[in-house]
């Protein structure tokens, strides 16, 4: 099978999880199932092509149709890391499995570190909270406006991130603040990303502009290198090149949400050769998950189904498209955190067998294992390819 396949199409549906892991009461995620619960409790939830290609087989115990012909292989795959974030999802994905979470700072971050920080950027903050991004700063941008007081917030993510006006803070001084807050956020401070979150705007219409910057820690060496490092692209759409701070990415896109997420999937599709297309949908998780709007994550879904056949449409014969997730944020659940859970596998592609279920995976490094054989990369990582699996000999 090796060389029958030039280029796989790794797509992310950000915080799309399919059920509770074993481990989740350690979590206080006892009952979280994103899929099925959406499916459960959305006043309407249509997703004809997933289903098609086996979204729902993978677990039949959800309330999502299960097909007696998948077009896809199809299976789940447990976290074996510590944590529930999107950096520590999207680096098992790449074949990092860490030990140790990032912290998170639910409660704020300390007053020491904080009057530390201020003293370095030579401003005062307000803030310092867990909190929506678009919800503070209609909370606190006046008084940011009438302070100068950048806005320092975190949420249920490893995340530090600071919203600050781009008229009272030139953009690029809003990146020197951030930069002082990346090297001061060290040891057992390291979170996974501080954010530059700019904003413009008057009170009560305040809105987040297109500027934002994420500080990221760099992972050590993964796929992502692996298939950089053979001569192959790696094209980043969405906040992929955040995640992992640029390392190993040839090149990248950002993108505003997911309907631009997919159309740039599909131009990239068009357009390169080789190697990897690796794309990040956030709409589901930051619009949605986070705010526990099931009607409105189930909305989204339907839009990203709507458009698969665009996607699979646009394929070549030799691609593999696999269609995963990073963790949950099960939007009927309590609070706002992201929820420990299995994530779905979906491999679809004229070379992949239709109907494989390829069980339960142990690792999301799995995906790194497969993507590694598939495209005849040297890689080792603690994941087990399932390509085989997938492919007919």
């Amino acid at each position: 099978m090796t060389g029958k396949i030039n280029r796989v199409i790794l797509m992310v549906l950000d915080s799309v999880g399919i059920g509770e892991l074993p481990d989740a009461k350690e979590y206080g995620d006892e009952g979280s199932n994103t899929l099925g619960n959406i499916a459960l409790k959305a006043s309407k939830f249509d997703i004809p092509n997933l289903v098609n290609l086996g979204l729902g087989n993978i677990d039949q115990s959800n309330k999502i149709n299960a097909t007696d012909s998948p077009s896809a292989s199809f299976g789940k795959a447990i976290e074996k890391s510590a944590g529930k974030d999107t950096t520590t999802g999207h680096w098992e994905i790449s074949g990092l499995e860490l030990e140790k979470a990032f912290p998170t700072f639910i409660n704020g971050f300390p007053k020491d570190f904080l009057e530390a920080f201020e003293e370095k950027i030579g401003y005062k903050t307000i803030g310092n909270v867990s909190a929506s991004g678009t919800t503070i700063i209609n909370e606190l941008g006046q008084l940011h406006l009438d302070t100068k007081k950048p806005i320092v917030y975190t949420s249920a993510d490893s995340v530090f991130q600071i919203a600050m006006h781009e008229d009272i803070f030139p953009i690029e001084e809003q990146y020197r603040i951030c930069q002082i807050a990346r090297d001061m956020l060290c040891d057992d401070m390291e979170v996974g990303r501080v954010i530059a979150r700019p904003f413009i705007g008057s009170d009560g219409a305040f809105t987040r502009t297109s500027r934002r910057k994420d500080f990221a820690v760099t992972p050590p060496n993964n796929i992502l290198d692996a298939i950089s490092s053979s001569g192959k692209q790696v094209y980043s759409i969405g906040k992929i090149v955040d995640i992992f701070n640029g390392k190993g990415i040839t090149n990248y896109v950002k993108t505003a949400n997911n309907q631009e997420g997919i159309t740039q999937t599909i131009e990239a599709i068009n357009k390169t050769e080789g190697g990897l297309i690796f794309t990040n949908l956030v709409d589901f998780d930051m619009l949605f998950g986070h705010r526990r709007d099931i009607d409105g994550y189930a909305n989204a879904l339907m839009e990203f189904d709507k458009r698969l056949p665009e996607i699979i449409n646009a394929l070549n014969d030799d691609d593999l498209l696999i269609i995963t997730a990073d963790h949950g944020n099960d939007p009927s659940a309590p609070g706002t955190d992201h929820t420990r859970e299995y994530i779905p596998i979906l491999n679809f592609g004229s070379h992949i067998n239709q109907g494989t279920n390829i069980g339960t995976r142990e690792s999301f490094a799995d995906i790194a294992a497969t993507i590694a054989e598939a495209l005849n990369v040297d890689y080792t990582c603690p994941g087990k390819s399932f390509f085989n699996e997938i492919t007919s000999a």
